[in-house]
C-alpha cells in the first residue's frame, strides 16, 4: 500500500525540530518570521503557523508576543535550572474513570465477528507473551503512530499496566532501587513495594523529575509517566525527556520504564513524542494499556522491551503464562487493524482540540 505523503506543517516542523536539537538553533535565539520562513521554505504562512504551534506545545520554543517565536529547548544546561513546584489536579479523578471508551454497539460488532471468524480458536491458551496476532497488530500500530520500530517478538501482553510493573521487577531483579515520580499514580508505589524492592521519591516541578533529585538519586531503574503524570497532570518537556535520556546513558546498568498512560488523546496535531523512539540505545522499557483508549473493563496493557532485554525476559519470567483471555486479544487486534482504533482516537482528539 503507497504510504501517506507527509504533511508540510509535520515535515517543516520535524526539520526546525532537528536543528535544535543540533545545536543549530541555540537556546534563546529567534526563530524566522512567519514570512521569511514561508520564503525560504516554500511553504504557506499557515503552514509555518502549525509548525510553531506543535514546537512551542512541545516545548522546544516559545511565544513571545510582539517579538515573535525562540528556542526554548535546552541541553546540557538544564541541569542547571531549577524547576518551580508542580501544581495538583484540582478534584483528580481516578485515571480509569473515562468517557472516551470505545462506542459500544461497534465494540459488539467486532466481538461478534472474531467470534465467527475465529471460532474455536478462542478456546486455545495464547502463548506466555501473547497472541502473535496482537503483538503483530501492535507492532505495525506502534511504528506508523509512534515511531516506535519493533518486531513482535519484543512485545509482551498483560492484564494492565499493574501486573507488567511486577515482570518489570521480576526481570531487572529485586536488589535495584527504584526511582518513582512525586507525587504519582499510587498503584504504581504499591506494586513495586509489594514486591520487596526500595523506592526512591523524585519530586515533580512544572516539566518533569527536579534535575537535583534526578541527579542525587542512587535509583537504577526510573519509572516516568511522562504525557499527564497523574495526580499532578504534569507532561515532561522535550527538554527533561533528553535530561532522563543522559540520566540513563550515563550508566550502563540503568534503566527507564516509560508509562505512556493516555497519550494517545494528546491535544497536539501529531503523536506525543515517546522516550523510547527518541533513542536507539537499549534501555528504555515501553509500557501501555487499552484501559483509556477501549474500555476500562479491558485488563490489557502490553511491554515494548528492547532487544537486550528479550532474552532476560525468556530466562527469567518467560515461563509465566499468558493473563489475557485469546479472545479479547483477538478483539483488539482485529480493532487495530481494521483502522477502527485510531479512528477512534482521532476522532476523540479531534473533539477535545473544540472543546
Amino acid at each position: 500500500m503507497e504510504q501517506k505523503k507527509k504533511p508540510a506543517y509535520l515535515a517543516l516542523y520535524e526539520a526546525i525540530r532537528g536543528e535544535i536539537l543540533s545545536g543549530a538553533r541555540a537556546t534563546g535565539s529567534r526563530l524566522p518570521s512567519r514570512r521569511s520562513l514561508s520564503r525560504d521554505r516554500g511553504v504557506s504562512p499557515v503552514t509555518v503557523d502549525h509548525c510553531y504551534e506543535l514546537l512551542c506545545e512541545e516545548g522546544y520554543a516559545e511565544s513571545r508576543p510582539k517579538s515573535g517565536y525562540y528556542v526554548s529547548y535546552r541541553d546540557a544546561d538544564s541541569f542547571s535550572r531549577p524547576s518551580p513546584a508542580p501544581v495538583l489536579r484540582p478534584d483528580p479523578v481516578h485515571p480509569s474513570e473515562t468517557r472516551d471508551s470505545y462506542p459500544f454497539p461497534a465494540l459488539a460488532r467486532v466481538m461478534r465477528r472474531v467470534l465467527s471468524d475465529c471460532g474455536e480458536a478462542i478456546l486455545v491458551k495464547p502463548p506466555n507473551t501473547g497472541c502473535m496476532e496482537l503483538r503483530a497488530a501492535l507492532s505495525r500500530y506502534l511504528a506508523r503512530s509512534r515511531g516506535i520500530r519493533v518486531e513482535p517478538e519484543q512485545i509482551v501482553i498483560g492484564s494492565g499496566a499493574e501486573y507488567l510493573y511486577g515482570l518489570v521487577v521480576e526481570m531487572l531483579g529485586r536488589d535495584r532501587v527504584y526511582g518513582l515520580e512525586s507525587p504519582s499514580y499510587e498503584k504504581i508505589e504499591r506494586v513495586y513495594r509489594s514486591k520487596g524492592v526500595e523506592c526512591d521519591f523524585l519530586p515533580l516541578g512544572q516539566d518533569g523529575i527536579l534535575t537535583g533529585a534526578l541527579q542525587a538519586t542512587s535509583a537504577s531503574v526510573l519509572h516516568i509517566t511522562p504525557f499527564r503524570s497523574f495526580p499532578s497532570g504534569i507532561t515532561a518537556s522535550a527538554s527533561k525527556r533528553r535530561e532522563y535520556l543522559r540520566w540513563v546513558v550515563s550508566d550502563p546498568d540503568r534503566y527507564i520504564v516509560e508509562d505512556d498512560y493516555e497519550s494517545e488523546f494528546s491535544l497536539l496535531r501529531k503523536a506525543e513524542e515517546t522516550v523510547f523512539a527518541a533513542t536507539p540505545l537499549q534501555d528504555v522499557i515501553y509500557l501501555n494499556t487499552f484501559s483509556r483508549t477501549v474500555s476500562p473493563s479491558f485488563r490489557v496493557g502490553y511491554m515494548v522491551l528492547p532487544e537486550k532485554l528479550v532474552p532476560v525476559f525468556d530466562l527469567r519470567v518467560g515461563f509465566y503464562s499468558c493473563s489475557v483471555p485469546a479472545f479479547e486479544q483477538y478483539v483488539l487486534a482485529e480493532l487495530i487493524d481494521s483502522g477502527d482504533f485510531e479512528r477512534h482516537i482521532n476522532r476523540i482528539r479531534r473533539r477535545d482540540r473544540k472543546a
